[in-house]
Protein backbone atom coordinates (compact mmCIF):
# COMPACT_ATOMS: atom_id res chain seq x y z
CA UNK A 1 0.00 0.00 0.00
CA UNK A 2 1.47 3.25 -0.95
CA UNK A 3 2.25 5.86 1.46
CA UNK A 4 -0.17 8.40 2.10
CA UNK A 5 0.59 12.56 2.20
CA UNK A 6 -1.76 15.54 2.67
CA UNK A 7 -0.03 18.86 1.04
CA UNK A 8 -1.76 21.56 2.67
CA UNK A 9 -1.11 24.68 0.97
CA UNK A 10 -3.04 27.70 -0.81
CA UNK A 11 -0.52 28.11 -3.31
CA UNK A 12 -2.56 25.68 -6.33
CA UNK A 13 0.84 26.12 -8.25
CA UNK A 14 3.39 25.18 -5.66
CA UNK A 15 0.79 22.14 -4.53
CA UNK A 16 0.05 20.66 -8.22
CA UNK A 17 4.06 20.67 -8.37
CA UNK A 18 4.69 18.52 -5.25
CA UNK A 19 1.59 16.51 -6.06
CA UNK A 20 3.54 15.56 -9.21
CA UNK A 21 7.09 15.05 -7.90
CA UNK A 22 5.37 12.98 -4.89
CA UNK A 23 3.09 11.05 -6.89
CA UNK A 24 6.30 10.08 -9.67
CA UNK A 25 7.83 8.91 -6.67
CA UNK A 26 4.80 6.14 -5.52
CA UNK A 27 3.20 8.35 -2.83
CA UNK A 28 -0.64 8.48 -2.62
CA UNK A 29 -1.51 12.91 -2.18
CA UNK A 30 -4.08 15.10 -1.42
CA UNK A 31 -4.01 18.88 -1.25
CA UNK A 32 -6.25 21.00 1.23
CA UNK A 33 -6.34 24.71 -0.18
CA UNK A 34 -6.06 25.89 3.56
CA UNK A 35 -5.23 24.57 7.10
CA UNK A 36 -8.95 24.29 8.15
CA UNK A 37 -9.79 22.44 4.85
CA UNK A 38 -6.51 20.31 5.51
CA UNK A 39 -7.62 19.72 9.45
CA UNK A 40 -11.21 18.09 7.94
CA UNK A 41 -9.41 16.25 5.79
CA UNK A 42 -6.46 14.81 7.76
CA UNK A 43 -9.59 13.74 10.04
CA UNK A 44 -11.51 12.01 7.41
CA UNK A 45 -8.55 9.89 6.20
CA UNK A 46 -5.61 10.22 8.09
CA UNK A 47 -2.68 10.03 5.91
CA UNK A 48 1.09 9.23 7.06
CA UNK A 49 2.81 12.59 6.51
CA UNK A 50 1.22 16.58 6.14
CA UNK A 51 2.89 18.72 4.10
CA UNK A 52 1.90 22.18 6.03
CA UNK A 53 2.54 25.78 4.40
CA UNK A 54 2.73 28.71 7.26
CA UNK A 55 1.72 31.24 5.28
CA UNK A 56 -2.07 30.60 3.70
CA UNK A 57 -5.16 32.69 5.05
CA UNK A 58 -3.40 34.04 7.73
CA UNK A 59 0.47 34.84 7.98
CA UNK A 60 1.17 32.17 10.47
CA UNK A 61 -1.87 29.84 9.63
CA UNK A 62 0.34 27.06 9.49
CA UNK A 63 1.66 27.79 12.87
CA UNK A 64 -1.66 27.38 14.39
CA UNK A 65 -2.66 24.22 12.17
CA UNK A 66 0.31 22.42 13.61
CA UNK A 67 -0.77 23.20 16.88
CA UNK A 68 -4.03 22.24 16.51
CA UNK A 69 -2.76 18.92 14.75
CA UNK A 70 -0.71 17.85 17.80
CA UNK A 71 -3.92 18.51 20.09
CA UNK A 72 -6.21 16.06 17.52
CA UNK A 73 -6.33 12.29 19.39
CA UNK A 74 -6.41 10.75 15.64
CA UNK A 75 -3.84 13.08 14.09
CA UNK A 76 -1.13 13.71 17.11
CA UNK A 77 1.31 10.79 16.25
CA UNK A 78 1.22 11.84 12.39
CA UNK A 79 4.75 13.92 11.26
CA UNK A 80 4.27 17.29 9.74
CA UNK A 81 6.77 19.15 7.39
CA UNK A 82 6.41 23.05 7.46
CA UNK A 83 7.18 24.50 4.39
CA UNK A 84 7.50 28.46 4.63
CA UNK A 85 8.80 31.46 2.91
CA UNK A 86 7.74 33.19 6.00
CA UNK A 87 11.75 33.96 7.09
CA UNK A 88 12.50 35.72 3.46
CA UNK A 89 9.29 37.25 3.54
CA UNK A 90 9.13 38.45 6.71
CA UNK A 91 12.79 39.71 6.49
CA UNK A 92 13.57 37.19 9.37
CA UNK A 93 17.21 36.74 10.64
CA UNK A 94 16.80 32.84 10.98
CA UNK A 95 14.42 30.75 10.32
CA UNK A 96 11.60 28.70 12.68
CA UNK A 97 12.80 25.86 14.71
CA UNK A 98 11.29 22.82 16.14
CA UNK A 99 9.59 22.01 18.98
CA UNK A 100 7.44 19.85 21.29
CA UNK A 101 5.39 22.59 22.08
CA UNK A 102 5.20 26.09 19.87
CA UNK A 103 6.08 24.37 16.28
CA UNK A 104 5.65 20.46 17.49
CA UNK A 105 6.81 19.74 13.74
CA UNK A 106 9.56 16.95 12.40
CA UNK A 107 11.24 19.85 10.46
CA UNK A 108 10.86 23.09 8.43
CA UNK A 109 12.21 23.71 4.98
CA UNK A 110 12.33 26.65 3.55
CA UNK A 111 11.23 27.45 -0.38
CA UNK A 112 11.92 26.91 -2.74
CA UNK A 113 12.54 23.60 -1.64
CA UNK A 114 14.53 21.14 -4.40
CA UNK A 115 12.64 17.90 -5.12
CA UNK A 116 15.54 15.44 -4.35
CA UNK A 117 15.80 17.34 -0.84
CA UNK A 118 11.76 17.33 0.05
CA UNK A 119 11.70 13.86 -0.77
CA UNK A 120 15.11 13.23 1.05
CA UNK A 121 13.17 14.67 4.02
CA UNK A 122 10.03 12.47 3.10
CA UNK A 123 12.17 9.12 3.18
CA UNK A 124 13.86 10.00 6.41
CA UNK A 125 10.47 11.05 8.28
CA UNK A 126 9.05 7.93 7.05
CA UNK A 127 11.76 5.47 7.35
Amino acid sequence: MNRRILIVDDDAAYADAVRAVLEADGYEVAVAADGDEGIRRACESVPDLIILDVMMNLLTEGLDVCRALAKTDVLKAVPVLLVTGIRDAMHLPSGLTPDGNWLPVRAVLEKPIKPETLLAEIRAVLG
